[in-house]
Order: C-alpha cells, then structure tokens, then sequence
C-alpha cells in the first residue's frame, strides 16, 4: 500500500484534533475529485511498519480525538489488509478513546456488506473498528459546503456500531 500524506493535527476530517492518513488508488474517480493524484495505487510513499508506528504514536496525546482514513479510497482491495490491521492496532491499544473515521467512495449497503463488489474479510475487520463511515461518491452536482464532514449531499455519515447491527445504513447521530 502506498499514502499520499499523514497530517497530524487535522481539524477537517471528523471531529476534534486528529490524525489523517492519506491512502492511494482509487477506481472511483470521481468529477471534481479534490486529490485526483492519489487514483494512482503508486502515488505517495510506501506503507510500512514505521509508517504504522507513526500513525500508533500520533493518536497519543490525550488532546488527539483519534483517526480518520481518506484517499483515494480506503475500501480498495489493495488498501484494505493493511488498514485493517492498523485499525485493531488502534483499538488495541486506545481501546474507545479514540474515534475512528473513513471515508470511501462506496455505498455500505451495495458495496462493502457480504457480495458487495469490495467486500472482503479485511473490509469486514476495518468496518467493526470503525465509528464513522462517510459512504459514496464525491458528485459535484451535489457539491455543497455547508454539510459538515462531507463534500456533496448524496453521502451519508454512518454510526458503524449501529449500521451493522440493522445490516443498512443508519446515520450518526447530528449529521442527518
């Protein structure tokens, strides 16, 4: 897996002060994509073990809220053993401390649950580390700024404890 940037002290991407990490590929590509470079799986730097150590030791600070995941698209096959590991590392270590968000250019209910096209038993361990999914593709006809943690009306901010246990998509809490 590759990522494009960790930013450490992000106020854009969920809720409160958090890390950020930037991963590559994407197959959406969506019009008006604000990172178009991070389509390509290659773009960025190489993930490793360092980079995952980084990532542990950012989220120390109690004044860190905890971790969102943006690309590309994390959903990617490509992305998804990794990241599915650095989620239970997370938990493991921070327990419910930290918040963990994702975003994907995917739908929970057609894509990322059991037949879906990007369904995959690492997909299935991110998805029950997560608090928040933001689900969909970026649509520019849809583009408005004032929704808050999402770029155009059509996506959802998913509370994940909730979504899978009804199986659908239930929204969080104050984002509707």
């Amino acid at each position: 897996m590759h990522y494009s940037v960790i930013k450490e002290f992000d106020i854009a991407n969920g809720p409160g002060c958090r890390t950020t990490l930037f991963v590559s590929g994407c197959r959406n590509h969506c019009k008006g994509c604000f990172q178009p470079e991070t389509w390509d799986f290659t773009y960025g730097t190489v993930y490793d073990l360092q980079t995952r150590q980084q990532i542990l030791d950012s989220l120390e600070p109690e004044y860190v809220a905890g971790l969102t995941l943006l690309g590309g698209d994390p959903f990617e096959e490509e992305n998804q053993e990794d990241l599915a590991d650095l989620l239970e590392k997370v938990r493991e270590r921070y327990g419910a401390r930290k918040s963990i968000w994702g975003y994907t250019g995917y739908v929970y209910e057609s894509d990322l649950t059991e037949g879906g096209r990007k369904y995959t038993p690492a997909a299935r361990r991110m998805m029950r580390c997560l608090d928040v999914l933001v689900d969909g593709p970026f649509v520019l006809e849809q583009k408005n700024i004032s929704l808050q943690f999402r770029g155009s009306a059509n996506q959802r901010v998913l509370d994940m404890k909730k979504t899978l246990a009804a199986g659908e998509g239930i929204w969080a809490e104050g984002y509707i």
